[in-house]
């Protein structure tokens, strides 16, 4: 192996650690084709950190996402697990579903979707980063809000 290819990217850790502080998360992780890199620290008020501060995220406590669960009444309880077809958000940022807040949103449901085609952008690091369709299909639910903010491996739309 070369020393590129295990060489760590300083800054990227560096961001990752801002990201940390400034979202208030206890840990972060990205993966970038075979790079995996986590970083976690420990909260100094725990009693602040139990209800949000999960190891499974299908159980994902709800006081810091309230709203998000709140605006179907007919939507399944979000503790049942991932819901088959979800596109899981690859980094923590905030949700922002069209280019800029006049334009019309990427996509609505209902409508079809190709691979490869943007669904949303989230913003990390005020970097707007695209998110792709990861398959052709039709958007079934969108299961976040604009300017939500998003965890990790978060639910952002289900395609069908």
């Amino acid at each position: 192996m070369s020393s590129k290819e295990n060489s760590i990217d300083h800054g990227l850790v560096r961001q990752l650690a801002d990201i940390l502080n400034d979202t208030d998360l206890t840990e972060i992780e990205i993966e970038q084709g075979p790079l995996r890199i986590r970083v976690s620290r420990k909260k100094e008020m725990p009693a602040m950190m139990p209800p949000s501060y999960q190891v499974m995220p299908q159980q994902q406590a709800a006081p810091m996402a309230a709203p998000v669960a709140a605006p179907t009444a007919s939507a399944a309880p979000a503790s049942t697990g991932p819901e088959a077809g979800s596109v899981p958000s690859p980094m923590v940022g905030t949700v922002y579903l069209s280019p800029s807040p006049d334009a019309k949103p990427f996509i609505e449901v209902g409508q079809t979707v190709t691979e490869g085609e943007t669904l949303l952008i989230i913003e990390a690091m005020k970097t707007m980063n695209q998110i792709p369709a990861p398959r052709s299909g039709k958007i079934v639910r969108i299961c976040v809000d604009n300017s939500q903010p998003v965890e990790y491996g978060e639910a952002l739309v289900v395609i069908a």
